[in-house]
């Protein structure tokens, strides 16, 4: 009764109490809103802030990363292409040049290449390269009627020129004798040290030149080879010693292959310049053959740049001679193993070139004759500068620039005055006084020995 008689109250309450949770629910919503409001500025503000990161940590990748030091030989072109002076003179970059200073490309490359065109295919080559290019590059090392080609105990592969053959065996030896190293001389071409470097090889270095007779310091090279521990690697030049010129003679060649047996060294040849000291690619391998002679196991890198002009072509070959004929398939399965990773398999143009010159017996005189040429016009240009500084009364002696050989001359002179043969004359040779002969003519031999006997005629 008292709810009936008070029922005219309930209406009031019904609105008040809707009105009250309309209220609340408004409350809520509004601050529902105000908490989605507030998460949408914080998430924003943490995307923002998250993109930022993420972008300086993105450009902070490489800000740890500092120029490189420039090469020491290319660098050497690079300051002499921005010389503006009429007489400058380029005698640093190991690259053939004729006469008048230009690039020389080979009668036999030019006719090779006039066969290759447009008759054959451009697909890939094997991991192990042309087995044809090989086989005519192995005679040219091992001897055309080699015993080891026949018997297959030769593990060879194609290789991206010297450069690439040394890195390839370094490689190997890090993988199948890790706790190896490899012994270098001094000095030798900058490139090797940083091969064997990157394949994370131990270096021990070997006595070789001799800067008071300018000469071969072999009495110092005998006692570092005895002295190594038994079955070493050593690094050697098989000729035209890159930087020096100095090459051991035939009878020194022995006694350092008879020492080599004796303590059970590793013998592995860089041969970049077979044809290109004598101007006779057999003369020029007759230190591997002394070796092959007296028993050795040795490891070969050859190259096609120098003595065929393909510097761009990047061609050349490692050879491994191994006990036998099931050795060598194992080494060079590995091989080529090691050299899938780096380039797959290696350029197909240069090894056509080599192949169709060294297969054909008329394209193959052409570049034996060709090779003399070249070698012929060094020796000449040698003989010209030691007979230049002469007639101008130099107080020094310069018999070495004949009697070293190949494409360099280890002039002698410090890298103050070859500071001041750039600074004053504009000549440009590496700061370790290398000449390369290859750049030197008939137009500019009487210049550059001028330069050279003012520079150092008070020395």
């Amino acid at each position: 009764r008292p709810l009936i008689q008070n029922f005219s109250f309930f209406p009031f309450c019904l609105v008040k109490l809707c009105t009250a949770k309309v209220s609340a629910l408004s409350l809520h919503t509004h601050a529902h809103r105000e908490t989605m409001t507030f998460r949408a500025v914080m998430w924003g503000r943490a995307r923002r802030s998250s993109s930022y990161l993420g972008a300086r940590w993105m450009s902070s990748w490489w800000q740890s990363v500092e120029p490189a030091p420039k090469d020491p030989i290319l660098g050497v072109t690079e300051a002499f292409l921005a010389d503006h002076s009429p007489n400058k003179v380029n005698v640093g970059v190991g690259a053939y040049r004729d006469d008048n200073g230009k690039p020389v490309v080979l009668e036999c490359v030019r006719e090779a290449e006039q066969r290759i065109a447009g008759n054959l295919n451009m697909e890939y080559l094997p991991m192990g390269g042309s087995v044809k290019m090989v086989e005519e590059t192995l005679k040219l090392a091992y001897g055309e009627d080699s015993e080891f080609i026949k018997d297959k105990r030769i593990a060879a592969v194609q290789s991206l020129s010297g450069t690439g053959a040394c890195r390839l065996f370094a490689d190997f030896q890090k993988r199948f004798r890790p706790d190896s190293q490899i012994y270098i001389p001094i000095p030798t071409w900058a490139n090797h040290h940083n091969i064997w470097r990157d394949a994370q090889v131990p270096q021990r270095t070997f006595h070789y030149y001799h800067p008071e007779s300018r000469g071969l310091d072999f009495a110092a090279l005998m006692d570092d080879i005895k002295n190594a521990p038994n079955g070493s690697f050593f690094l050697l030049h098989a000729c035209a010693h890159n930087p020096t010129g100095v090459d051991p003679s035939e009878d020194q060649w022995r006694e350092i292959s008879y020492q080599f047996k004796a303590k059970g060294h590793f013998p592995f040849f860089d041969m970049a310049y077979q044809g290109f000291a004598s101007g006779d690619p057999e003369r020029d391998a007759k230190s591997i053959r002394i070796f092959l002679e007296d028993g050795h196991l040795i490891g070969i890198a050859q190259s096609y740049a120098k003595n065929m002009g393909l510097y761009g072509q990047r061609v050349g070959c490692l050879s491994v001679l191994c006990e036998d004929e099931k050795q060598a398939v194992a080494v060079k399965s590995q091989l080529q193993l090691l050299a899938r990773p780096m380039y797959s398999n290696p350029p197909l143009h240069g090894a056509l070139i080599v192949s169709t010159i060294l297969s054909d017996p008329e394209l193959k005189k052409l570049w034996l004759k060709e090779v003399k040429v070249m070698a012929d016009r060094i020796i000449g240009m040698r003989s010209a500068l030691r007979e230049n500084l002469e007639k101008l009364g130099s107080p020094l002696s310069w018999e070495h620039i004949t009697n070293q050989i190949g494409m360099f001359c280890y002039s002698g002179m410090t890298p103050e005055q070859v500071d001041r043969l750039t600074e004053e004359f504009h000549i440009y040779m590496t700061r370790n006084g290398r000449i390369s002969m290859a750049g030197v003519t008939t137009g500019n031999v009487g210049y550059l020995a001028n330069a050279i006997h003012e520079i150092t005629k008070s020395a």
